[in-house]
């Protein structure tokens, strides 16, 4: 089939990317003339693993090609997905702005052939019917450039016998895994009224659901969820609240832990192994961050407010997240005492491992509380430190490897669970701090090494 994702972030780039990769012929536009010039020499603008790869080959077999013109993109594409961002606003409802550019970017380009119009963007509930009525206003804003005559969208469309219909079909991609995830997923939700629409989406995701690219292909068909538009919006965001209510209960339950003198680790697998609770995001730690749960959670919280609900659930998850992330500056100041003057090192700088995203990361907080309290803060990254990414950074000094970090370093906090930070030579970084001392921020580390390494090991809820 013929696909035009627009934006080409986290999302758009790996939708199409992977698409492509199964046998669709893709063109992924984005307004950023040097990110597509980049794109188009092979490289990826972000760092996700498999991406570049993917990429590569499926530039080469022409399924997959980058462009910034968008009439190009709508008259290719059959499906045309909408994934630009939509970032936070200090209310906490989503900038909508950057979907509401492309949906009458796409209204001014639409010509007789049908086409289908995919939300893949994280949008607010009910945004299925306001993404149509601005693709309208479009068609018209073009129709009255052409003649200058007045008139509306709907007109237009019995005129010229334009066709669309809109559908949500929202992502559940963790960043560091999204490859993973889009041949791998755990559900498919399609939105929609319109049979057609889902008929073509279905064709579309043949593959995956039949599992041909799946790392296990014996498994059975992935499930697909059918519902109308609403509906799968509301999906996305209660997926995503769910699991950072969640984290932030086990989060809670380590705090009560730590004063009452029981483990949150055996907690959390003892809890773990009765099947309505399951293992996964029961890791207790400094909190969660990045892109997605804390927009999600906010902007349902703003939707329930905007419909006389106050969401009490939800707005205490965000609070303990907010208080869990001051917990390494709490354990630093009972071993250390006074931080003036000290020097602290974060193990750690992205949100989560496998990505150099760091949107509401733990680490900024801490960054910026430990520069409040007087200590001087370096920081070692796998990502952000070896391609000189700094994102901006300020009030850290970014050492190139973990034994420079150690460096002259009263106490290390680990804040993001990278796999390699399980091996690194403990004992040598040991030697090279003024006091050897270890706040494992993610419950990652092996205790016993660390202590024999020479390190006081201090854990979350532990």
């Amino acid at each position: 089939m013929r696909v035009c994702v627009i934006g080409t972030g986290y999302v758009g780039l790996v939708t199409g990317t992977c698409l492509a990769h199964i046998g669709h012929h893709v063109i992924c536009v984005d307004n950023n003339e040097e990110k597509v010039k980049l794109m188009k020499s092979g490289q990826s603008p972000i760092f996700e693993p498999g991406l570049s790869e993917l990429m590569t080959s499926a530039s080469a077999s022409g399924n997959l090609e980058f462009t910034s013109d968008l009439a190009a993109g709508v008259a290719h594409g059959e499906i045309l997905f909408i994934a630009v961002g939509t970032p936070p606003l200090p209310t906490g409802e989503s900038d909508t702005r950057y979907v509401e550019a492309v949906a009458r970017g796409i209204g001014a380009h639409l010509d007789g052939d049908y086409k289908v119009l995919v939300n893949k963007s994280t949008v607010p509930i009910g945004s299925g019917d306001w993404v149509r009525r601005i693709v309208l206003d479009g068609l018209a804003e073009r129709q009255k450039a052409q003649s200058s005559e007045g008139t509306t969208g709907e007109e237009v469309v019995a005129k010229t016998g334009v066709q669309f219909d809109v559908v949500s079909n929202p992502e559940f991609l963790r960043e560091g895994c999204a490859v993973h995830d889009t041949f791998n997923p755990d559900r498919i939700v399609l939105g929609s009224n319109s049979q057609r629409a889902m008929d073509m989406m279905i064709q579309l995701y043949k593959p995956i659901v039949d599992r041909k690219f799946a790392e296990n292909t014996s498994l059975p068909p992935v499930p697909v969820v059918m519902t109308d538009i609403s509906s799968a919006e509301m999906i996305k965001y209660a997926a995503n609240a769910f699991l950072a209510t969640k984290i932030s209960f086990i989060n809670e339950v380590a705090n009560i832990c730590d004063r009452v003198g029981a483990d949150v680790t055996q907690v959390a697998k003892g809890i773990g192994l009765d099947s309505r609770i399951g293992s996964k995001f029961l890791q207790a730690g400094i909190g969660w961050g990045g892109s997605c749960f804390p927009k999600d959670v906010s902007a349902l919280v703003h939707t329930a407010d905007d419909y006389g609900y106050e969401a009490h659930l939800m707005k205490a998850a965000v609070e303990v997240n907010e208080r869990q992330r001051l917990i390494a500056i709490e354990k630093l100041q009972q071993v250390l005492k006074i931080l003036k003057g000290k020097t602290v090192g974060l193990l750690g700088l992205t949100f989560k491992p496998d990505t150099d995203d760091l949107r509401d990361a733990p680490s900024l907080n801490l960054i910026e509380n430990l520069n409040r309290l007087g200590a001087k803060v370096k920081a070692y990254d796998p990502i952000v430190s070896q391609t000189g990414m700094r994102h901006g950074l300020s009030g850290v000094l970014v050492e190139t490897d973990p034994e420079r970090l150690a460096d002259g370093c009263d106490a290390l906090v680990l804040v993001t669970d990278w796999d390699e930070f399980r091996n690194l030579d403990y004992g040598k970084m040991a030697k090279l701090m003024n006091h050897p001392v270890m706040i494992d921020g993610r419950n990652f580390l092996d205790k016993k090494g660390l202590e024999a390494a020479g390190f006081q090991y201090v854990g979350i809820g532990r």
